[in-house]
């Protein structure tokens, strides 16, 4: 028993008695979830950190990695505001 682990929800195999559609009718998916290369199971924190990386390089939109990039550099800035970080250095 793992203390970081998370326990897998059990799956059985039981299909309704009047059901006549696809796939499974209690299978919860989000609908973008086809698209995602991030979604799926755990793989650790560095299996994160790379299929979160190769999901941004992927990205065709250059107008959403941009601001990503801003809204980084905006929290940085932030971050060091607080610790009182003296800016005068960089000019």
């Amino acid at each position: 028993m793992g203390i970081f682990k998370t326990r897998k929800n059990k799956a059985y195999s039981y299909t309704p008695r009047h059901y006549k559609g696809e796939g499974n009718p209690y299978e919860i998916k989000h609908k973008f979830d086809d698209f995602r290369t991030t979604v799926g199971s755990n793989k650790g924190l560095k299996g994160k950190l790379v299929t979160a990386i190769n999901d941004y390089k992927s990205n065709q939109d250059q107008a959403v990695n941009k601001r990503v990039l801003i809204i980084i550099g905006i929290l940085i800035l932030i971050f060091l505001f607080i610790i009182d970080f003296d800016l005068s250095i960089f000019f």
